[in-house]
Formats: structure tokens, sequence, C-alpha cells
């Protein structure tokens, strides 16, 4: 039996289904064109809706093939305990070499035959080979998790040893180009927020570079600044379906704010599908996707804080034991005590912390880690009373900021699953696929057996007509 052909999957968090067809009808993406023209292409369903419906969930049934009920994963930074191989744990056991780039809320439960670069937001899960990433995750991870400071939490020093990787990992003319495009671009003191689509290109620079080094057999590439400005910028893309409407500073800067994603996004396409050529399998998935958020419009929209200083306002807030302080997504962090008796006085602590007499934060204690975020939600007063647990009183603007602008996109259980195979005929399937049928499909590929633990087949596509395979019962 012959080798199967090398596959890379393209993880492009949240694009949305609609938005992508509307943005090839407008002749904005010619490599998603392309790439979907060639393509069997479904529309996959998430089978959730809120609040289990967040992209750390359903990577995590990309990846195992389970449903959220299944793998019991509901935060980000947890997907280290999930107690079920992934695909890539399994094409590992196959003898397969990979490249996992980036690919959120993954794990790697053994050593692995290839490479391994956890996603910015990881808190247990560190990269493989270690060293070998460590500069390069070290001010990635920074970047992204802090993106909203105004000033980056990264040294001189910091970014030598992440310049003097990138110059020996495949560093490209290109993205050198559009950095200094970006950075020239910010002198006016705005549009900063587009170095997100750098980040992508640095990242894509890396996984190009071990991809031709390594020759895998299974790649993934996963980046998420278009879910991002999605969430961020929906409504300077379609204001008339907003209540509260941008003003027009902020649609001089951000009107097109979407669209930018999706033809940054374009560009990595294309720049794939030359890597690939035409022998390597091109997936691209979504996991899920976005739609306009208008739940918040009758409350002057939704907005998020974050403290200006964590480790003061732990300490404000009356928190005195070691811990260690992991920023997440959005509002959202994480802290970890060597006791749990540290964790629970945490817990009652910031339960006892309120604003103007409302429970200024979201908390929760599992074992000695702390999951916790600001709960304020709405415009805030600089000047409203947060008092701790020994009544003492603080001006809320001394202890948070609001974290970028209003929300204005909310997740979609639709996503979007492309598989380009040159030995398949394109095919475009009509009727919404169970994202639980994404993982059995990609071992399939390979020739490996799905577990018993996976309930539903792989997809089954002839060459000449699309016949998706019935689901289990």
């Amino acid at each position: 039996m012959s080798k199967p052909r090398p596959m890379i999957m393209l993880e492009f968090n949240e694009l949305s289904p609609t938005l992508m067809d509307q943005f090839i009808a407008a002749g904005k993406l010619p490599n998603f064109a392309a790439l979907k023209a060639q393509s069997q292409v479904y529309t996959t369903e998430a089978e959730e809706i809120a609040p289990n419906l967040e992209p750390w969930i359903q990577w995590v049934t990309v990846q195992t093939g389970l449903s959220f009920k299944e793998h019991g994963v509901f935060d980000l930074g947890d997907g280290h305990k999930v107690p079920f191989p992934r695909v890539f744990d399994l094409l590992n056991d196959a003898g397969y070499k990979q490249w996992i780039c980036g690919s959120m809320n993954a794990a790697l439960n053994k050593p692995l035959n290839g490479h391994f670069l956890p996603d910015p937001w990881s808190v247990g899960v560190e990269p493989y080979p270690k060293e070998e990433f460590h500069d390069f995750f070290d001010y990635i991870r920074r970047n992204v998790q802090e993106h909203s400071r105004d000033k980056m939490p990264v040294s001189k020093a910091d970014q030598l040893r992440f310049l003097a990787f990138m110059l020996s990992n495949g560093l490209s003319l290109k993205t050198i180009q559009a950095t200094i495009k970006q950075l020239m671009s910010e002198k006016g003191g705005k549009f900063r927020w587009k170095r997100a689509t750098i980040l992508d290109r640095l990242q894509w620079d890396v996984f190009a570079h071990y991809w031709k080094a390594k020759r895998p057999d299974f790649a993934t590439y996963f980046i998420n600044s278009t879910a991002h400005f999605q969430h961020m910028y929906w409504r300077n893309m379609e204001p008339d379906k907003f209540k509260l409407k941008p003003t027009e500073e902020d649609q001089n800067e951000y009107k097109d704010a979407v669209e930018l994603g999706y033809t940054a996004m374009d560009g990595i396409i294309g720049d794939c599908l030359e890597l690939a050529g035409p022998d390597t399998v091109v997936v691209l998935a979504t996991a899920l996707s976005q739609q306009p958020c208008l739940t918040y419009e009758d409350k002057n929209g939704k907005t998020l804080y974050r403290a200006i200083d964590p480790d003061a306002f732990f300490a404000w807030s009356g928190v005195h034991s070691q811990y260690r302080y992991a920023p997440i997504m959005s509002e959202e962090f994480l802290m970890y005590f060597k006791e749990e008796s540290d964790a629970a006085e945490c817990l009652r602590l910031f339960e006892a912390t309120t604003i103007d007499g409302k429970s200024l934060m979201n908390v929760r204690r599992a074992g000695n880690e702390v999951h916790a975020g600001c709960s304020v939600f709405s415009a805030t007063g600089k000047n409203a009373v947060v008092r701790n647990a020994k009544g003492e009183e603080m001006p809320f603007g001394k202890l948070f900021y609001q974290a970028g602008g209003v929300k204005s996109g909310m997740h979609h259980p639709d996503g979007i699953f492309w598989i380009r195979d040159s030995a398949k005929q394109p095919v475009q399937e009509p009727r919404r696929i169970s994202l639980r049928r994404v993982a059995p499909t990609l071992l399939a590929h390979f020739g490996v057996a799905k577990p018993s633990y996976m309930k539903l087949d792989a997809l089954q596509v002839k060459n000449t007509e699309s016949e998706l395979a019935p689901a289990a019962r």
C-alpha cells in the first residue's frame, strides 16, 4: 500500500461561511476562491449553544471527535486535561511525522515524532522541543496575551532573541516588508491593531520553514487575528445592524478591519497553495464562526476590563500566598497555587470584592487553580467604587482599564471545512455535518482506524460524486 500523501490543515479560527462567500463574490479573496473551487466543501455544525460555544471547546472537538459533553473541556488552557488521544496522538502511534503549529487548546501526551508549538494562551503545555522554540513562543505569547496594553512586556533582549530565531527559521522578505509598512502606518498613533496580521505572517514563516526542512506527513497551522477583528469591529463593517453606532473617527480607522483580516489570510492561503503544490492535501477548518453581537445593544454594548497591574490588584484584594498568574483571552486569567487552601482563600477574597455593591469578579476554583475575570461588561465610570473583603475602597479606574472597544461579533455554530485533495472530485455538500466528523475524516486519509470513542464516521468522497457516510448511532 502506498504511503498517504502529506496533509496541511489550516486552522483559521472562526471565519464566517457567510462573509467568506460575500468577499469571494466581490473578488476580494482570489486564493480562497481557488481553494474552494478545488475542494470538497462542507459546513460544520458545532452542536452547541452558549456558554458551550467557544473556540477552545470546539477545537478540542476537532482534535478528538468528541462532543463537549464527552471531552469535558470548558476553559482555554485546560486542553491538556483531556483523557482521550487526539488525532495527532493517534497518528504519532501509527508512525507519522507531524508539525503541530499553534493548534488551540492542544496538548502533547507523549514525545512527538516531529515538532509541537502550543497556542499562545497555553498555560499547561510547553513547546516540543522546548528549548528549540522557547524564544519564539515566549515572545509571541506575551504579545498575544497582552495585546490590549499600550506597551508590551518584552525587553530589548527578548526582541533580539526573537529576531535571531526568526532570521534562522524562515523570516521572509514579504514579512519584513509588511512589518516595515505596518510600523510606518502607526506614526499617527493609530492602526496598531493591525499588528495581529504581522504575528500571523511571522508564524507562517516559521511554519513554512519547518515544513520544508522536516517534511512532516501531517501539519497544522492555527491563527486567530480575523476572529479578533470580527469580535471587535463587526459593528464598523455593518453599522446599520447595530443600535450603538460607531463614531466617525472609529469608522475612519476600523471600517475595513474585518475585510483586512480576510484578505491578509487570503495571502497566506496563496502562500500555502504554492508551498503545498498539487500533491499535498490542503484542509481549511474554522471549528465555528461568528455573527453580529446584538445581545448587549440595549446596554450600550459589551466592554471588557483587565487589571492594570494584576499583582497589585491581587495584593489589594488580600491575596498574599504564592501563585503563578497566567492571562488568557479577553478579561480572563488563571492563578495557580501550591496549596488548595490558598486557592480557596483566593476564591473567597475575590467573591467578597464588589463594585457599587455588586460582585466585581466572575470566579471559580478547581483544586489549586482559580479561574477568574472582571464581571463588568458595560461602560463604567473610573470613579465607580470597588470594595475589597476588608471594606477598603478604591476607584475602579485605578485598578482596571478597558481592553479594546465595544464587542460587536459573537459566536455562531456553523464552521468551514474544505478538503483540497487532487485525487477527489470537488463537491459542495449542501447539508451541514457534525464537527465531530472532522477527526475521523483526518484519520481515514492516513489509513488509521478511528477509536471506539469516536462515534461518528469519516466523510466518504468518491471521485465523481459526494457521498456522505451515514453517521453512527
